[in-house]
């Protein structure tokens, strides 16, 4: 079953044991914070590994893939024009989408693993 909170903190980049909002220290960098401010959960041992990458790789397979064949469908488009709709279009989505996703591993790994687990 789908924990709806783990999907709710981690849109908000949470800390995976208090839900306290920003775990990264800048808005464009995959670095976590050593420590929450509110629990003291040591954000670093809560690993993702290369899981957030991988998943946001099949996530954008299968939504850019079939956006790009009926585009090409419905209109005429050149070669050089689809390398560069699509180009932009993942790099927006892999800056919007790679926080949140490295934020849900990492409530994940702490939901089944506890705070002992780490690096």
């Amino acid at each position: 079953m789908i924990d709806t909170k783990i999907i709710k903190q981690s849109m908000k980049c949470g800390c995976p044991k208090c839900g306290t909002p920003n775990v990264f220290p800048h808005k464009l960098t995959l670095d976590v914070i050593t420590e929450c401010a509110s629990c003291g959960l040591n954000v670093r041992n809560q690993d993702s590994g290369d899981g957030p990458a991988v998943f946001l790789t099949f996530i954008l397979g299968f939504l850019l893939t079939p956006m790009a064949l009926i585009l090409d469908n419905m209109f005429v488009v050149p070669l050089w024009a689809h390398a560069i709709i699509w180009t932009f279009a993942a790099i927006g989505c892999c800056i919007i989408m790679m926080q949140p996703l490295k934020a849900y591993v990492m409530a994940l790994n702490y939901k089944h693993r506890g705070e002992t687990h780490g690096v």
